[in-house]
Parts: structure tokens; sequence; C-alpha cells
């Protein structure tokens, strides 16, 4: 028993002073590095990959748009994996020269104990920091040659000499050694207590908080007077992001909501319709089939990849085009720091079907400067009814839908172009409150809640189908300046009948990252919101053109809190100049937790 206990005080000692060359050989000011997680890698593509962070299609994104990916394990002490070779002289390192001062020590580790690995292209790469993982496996080897030299009893199993340097070195890293100790110590107890209280092992919580307190400043359509008074609403969004394989992603979010729709319709409780045009809606306004402050599910679908360049989504609730395919709107267009209106988010015939979505859809990385996107989906309100009601015959294949196909072309690291084409169909909607044949769903909306009332339905409430085409761009001219827009070009078709019409829209966003303070945003947008150019039905035509100027500027308080002061006015409200211009003001505050 004495002898073997002699033989482990002998060798510890000599396998310990091993380490601390290894260490010291990283450089021993990244010592805190060893404490970090290895790299994240993935070939998963995601519409964000395309230089942008998209929104939803009504309200700010929690939807965590980055693959989770999976480690690379870099080679260490003794680690056997295809990406090491264990070398039996320390001449096959190649990078390793008799001038290096660790050179004795890496010879003796490499001939003596046998417990180095080096690279497959004949490196030791010492300079290159360890993580704590790759330090636990070369210990681990380490203790099962100790086990050996033990077991054989070996009579010269270490030598004075070997003890005498050893015993140098600790003195001399003794200062690190402590900071090192002291830090992995800390690191173990902050896991340990985050592994005691964690939410789940698979699922992430994330939230946000937004308060709105705004107002509207001119005549209403139709009205000589003002019919809005400065109010205060909110909209709170809990989402769970669960990765069962570590790139994939299944969202699941509720929300409560009260921000008014300024709209054409009458607020609930009053008489008079408030702006009287769809023009001056919020992006993140109620959805009208819940009441103020009910929280429903807002979102519902799951992400994964097949192979390395193509990635899937199906779900059952809102599942938008803004979900898998990029708007190039990346700044101007999020919801939690750029614009508030509902128009500027996005080319809205493109990327708002004017319903919440369930379905399937995929995008395809053919390189880095071609990316393929496309999905169906269709109304969710009644994807679940095989029965449909008295003008949509519900389930997948029955109801309104959108068939969209994308391709986006990169052809620099500072420009985006993307080509898009949306086939939508809306069968006559039904009135929701009428009984059983209740419509629970958007409905009917061409043009996705936004521009004139002719535009959202050019043929009244008939039966329409659409095919809308859309370009848009986003050039980075600068760290400082980002200069995008969209130009949407739809033809509507009145089915069962000849008619048809055409209706345009588009927009010029400019957007100032780090505007007077790093992480601050500054925004400009110029556009037409959607209009009907041309209609067989001639009492439907717009004869004037609509503006929507807005600006806005988002001041950063710190990683979780933001404030957003907004403008914007329509001139020529309804594509009507008769009409008064409506100004909408608006402060925003966003709380990330």
């Amino acid at each position: 028993m004495s002898k073997v206990l002699w033989n482990y005080l002998l060798v510890i000692p000599a396998l310990f002073g091993g380490f601390l060359v290894l260490s010291s050989a990283t450089n021993a000011a990244e010592v805190e590095k060893t404490a970090q997680p290895t790299q994240q890698v993935t070939s998963e593509i995601t519409p964000t990959s395309i230089t942008q962070k998209t929104s939803s299609e009504s309200s700010p994104t929690l939807v965590n748009a980055e693959p989770l990916g999976s480690a690379v394990k870099l080679p260490v002490l003794g680690v056997r994996s295809d990406r090491t070779e264990q070398v039996t002289s320390v001449s096959q390192l190649s990078d390793v020269q008799p001038t290096d001062w660790a050179f004795q020590a890496l010879q003796s580790l490499v001939e003596r104990y046998g417990v180095i690995a080096g690279y497959p292209d004949g490196t030791f790469k010492g300079n290159r920091a360890l993580t704590r993982y790759e330090f636990a496996a070369g210990l681990n080897a380490a203790l099962d040659r100790l086990n050996e030299l033990i077991a054989t009893s070996t009579g010269d199993l270490v030598r004075k000499e070997d003890l005498a340097t050893l015993q140098k070195l600790q003195e001399q890293f003794a200062a690190e050694l402590t900071t090192l100790r002291g830090r992995v110590d800390a690191l173990e107890t902050r896991n340990a207590k985050l592994e005691a209280t964690q939410f789940s092992t698979t699922t992430k919580l994330q939230g946000i908080a937004q308060f709105f307190v705004g107002d509207t400043f001119g005549h209403g359509v139709n009205s000589n007077r003002d019919n809005t008074n400065v109010f205060f609403s909110y909209r709170a969004t809990l989402a769970l992001q669960t990765s069962f394989t570590g790139k994939d992603q299944l969202t699941t979010s509720l929300t409560a909501v009260n921000v008014p729709a300024l709209s054409g319709a009458v607020f609930p409780g009053g008489t008079t319709p408030l702006t009287g045009t769809p023009q001056t809606r919020f992006n993140v306004e109620r959805n009208t089939f819940y009441t103020d402050g009910s929280v429903y599910l807002d979102r519902l679908f799951y992400r994964f990849p097949i192979g390395a360049k193509t990635t899937v989504w199906i779900g059952p609730r809102a599942l938008q085009p803004v979900t898998f395919a990029p708007t190039l709107n990346p700044l101007v267009g999020n919801a939690q720091t750029g614009t508030l209106s509902r128009f500027a988010l996005f080319n809205p015939v493109i990327y708002r079907p004017g319903f919440d979505g369930a379905g399937l859809a995929f995008a395809h990385k053919f390189n880095n400067q071609l990316q393929l996107n496309a999905g169906y989906i269709v109304d969710d309100g009644l994807a679940n009814n095989p029965g449909g009601n008295a003008t949509n015959k519900g389930g997948l294949f029955g109801n309104s839908y959108e068939a969209l196909g994308q391709l986006t072309f990169t052809p620099s690291r500072s420009l985006d172009i993307s080509f898009a084409y949306a086939r939508k169909y809306f069968p006559a909607p039904v009135p929701v409150g009428t009984g059983s044949t209740a419509a629970f769903g958007s409905g009917y909306n061409i043009t996705g809640g936004t521009g004139t009332s002719f535009a959202i339905l050019p043929f009244a409430a008939n039966p329409t189908s659409s095919d809308n085409f859309g370009l848009q761009v986003n050039w980075k001219a600068s760290s400082v300046v980002n200069i995008g827009g969209w130009f949407g070009y739809t033809l509507a078709h009145q089915e069962g009948t000849s008619n048809d019409a055409t209706i345009i829209n588009g927009a010029l966003t400019l957007a100032f990252p780090d505007l007077f303070k790093k992480a601050n945003l500054g925004g400009l947008v110029f556009g037409v919101p959607p209009k009907v150019t041309s209609n067989d039905v001639a009492a439907r035509v717009n004869r004037d053109t609509s503006f929507h100027l807005e600006g806005f500027y988002t001041y950063r308080v710190n990683d979780n809190i933001s404030i957003t002061p907004t403008l914007f006015v329509i001139l020529n409200p309804q594509g009507d100049s008769a009409n008064d211009p409506i100004w909408v003001g608006a402060i925003r505050s966003t709380f990330n937790f």
C-alpha cells in the first residue's frame, strides 16, 4: 500500500506540471477564455441569413431565427477522435522546434508518458487557447496513463530532475493557478445555480412588453372633426423556443394586446369611425377576433433542417411569409426598433396574406448568392374546419390561401435583391357573429389591411383571386446608411366575372444605424400605400394618390429597454385629395426580457 501511495505522489506532480506547461503555452493572459463554450457552427439557413432580421406579420417577433448549431471539438491532450493523431515522438509535430521554451516538457510528455495528441496535419498548435472541455478530456487521458504507470510499478517512474522542474513551474505559475481555480469554482457555483433554477433543458423563454402613447391629428375621412383623443395601450408577448436536436426550433408564443385599430371601423362602444382609413393603422394593433387584454395563441410553428442547405417550416398557427422569406427591410421593418406604421414594415401584397396562416414552407440556399423561399398557407381560422361555412369549403384546399415563391440574389455583402410572386384567393367572407357559419379568421383582405379601402376590397365582398408581384431591394450604402424599398404590382380578378383591377404600391426607406449613439436607429419612409389604378368596376377606382411620409428615432436606454418616438402623415387619405391630411404620432417603449 505504501509503495502505491508513493507512486501516486510521484506521478501526480509530473503530469500536473505537464498541464501547466501546456496551459501556459496558450498564453496566460487568455485564462478567462478557457471557461467559454466551444464555437457554434451550422450550415442551416433561415430567412434572416440575408443580412436582416425580419419582423412578424403584425407584431414584434420573438422568434430566434438563428439555428442553435452544434459544437466543433478541437484536439487536446490524449483525446482520441477523427481529428487527432497520437504521436510517439515530438519530431512528428512540425510546428514544435527545439528552440521553443516548452520543447523539453513536450518531449517528455510525448516520449516518456505518451499523453500528447496532435492534429492530422502533423501540428500541435501550442498557441491556441484550451477550453474547459478540452482540459477535462486531457486530464482524463492523463489519469488513465497514471493508472497504467502505477499498475506497472516502474522503478524509473519519475526522476528527481522532473520533480525539480515541476516544482519550479508550480512556483512560477502560482498566481495564474490561483486565479484559474477561483474562476472555475465561481463558474461551477453559477452553473449549479442555473441548473437548479432553469425553466427547461430544451426550451428558452423570451418576452417583450411594449407601451404606446399616441393620437391622431386632422379631420377623419368624410368627417369635419378629429375623432380621436390621446390613448395609452400595451402589447405583451411570451415566446417559448424549443429545440430537440440543437438545429430545429418549435416556436410557441402567447400575446395580449389592446392597441386600437386606427382605421375606418367604429371603436367598440363608440358611434363614430376614428380616422376613417386603414392607412393610419399600427403594426401592433389588436386582433379584432379577440377582446382587449385577452391572452391568445399568437404563433405555433416548427422549423427543422433537411441536409445542409434546406430548411422547412410547418405550422397550424400564424405561419406568415415573414417567417420563412426575407423581406429585405431589416432595420425600418423591425417592429421592435423600427417603424410603428403597418404599411412601412414591408411590401404588403407579398408578405401580408390577409389572414393568419397555417401551412408548409421551405428555404433552399443554392450558394451564398442565391436563395429560394416558397410556401403555401391558408387561413388558419378555417384550416381545422373540414365542413367550412356558407362560402368557404374550409380545410387546407377549400380555403383562403396564399402560395408564395421568392428568389433572393446577394451579388455582394452590401446588396440584396429579391423577386417574389404570390397567388392569393379569397372566397366571399362570412360576417363574424352569424352563428355556425361565422368565419373565425381574418377572412378577406387583398392588400393585408393597408392602402385604401378599394385596394383591400376591389370588388367589394365578392370572391377574388390575385396575382401579386414584388421587387425588394436593400443596399447597405455605408456603415451608417441603409437604403431600401420595394414595388408591388397586383392583378386582381373577380371570380365568376370578367372584372379585373390593377393595384400598385411602393416605398423608399432610409435607415441610419448608430445615429447619435451606438445601437440607436433613425429611419425615414416615403411611400405610396396600395391604391387601385384601374378597375372594371368603375366606382371602385382611386382618383388620386395617397402618400405615406414617416420618421422615427429609436433611443436604446440599455440592452433591454428602448424608446421610439414616431410621426407619420397620410396625404390624400383614401386616395382622395378632397380629404385633409391625417397625422399620427406615438411613443413606443419596448422592454425585452
